[in-house]
């Protein structure tokens, strides 16, 4: 259920600021948002996994708290990023 090296490495690549860059509000989205699907995935297919369910909740709650962060900061990167990952703007 975790993301390998290469697909962290990829999307820390994508959405770096800057060469290096591992712990950008950005960055931290887009691999929270790699894990969320991943675990929807798992949980399509494991319906009464109720740990990873709890997970996942977390994980999404940990993402909101990112997003709304983001979007006090530097509205323009919060909209590019959600267009880029698909996600819902209320």
């Amino acid at each position: 259920m975790a993301l390998d090296s290469a697909q962290k490495a990829q999307i820390v690549a994508k959405f770096a600021k800057k060469p290096g860059d591992t712990g950008s509000t950005e960055v931290q989205v887009a691999l929270l948002t790699a894990r969320i699907v991943d675990l929807t995935q798992h949980l399509k297919i494991y319906k009464k996994d109720f740990s990873s369910r709890l997970g996942l909740l977390k994980l999404v709650g940990q993402r909101k708290r990112f997003l709304s962060y983001l979007k006090r900061k530097d509205y323009n990167s919060y909209s590019k990023l959600i267009t880029e990952l698909n996600l819902r703007d209320k």
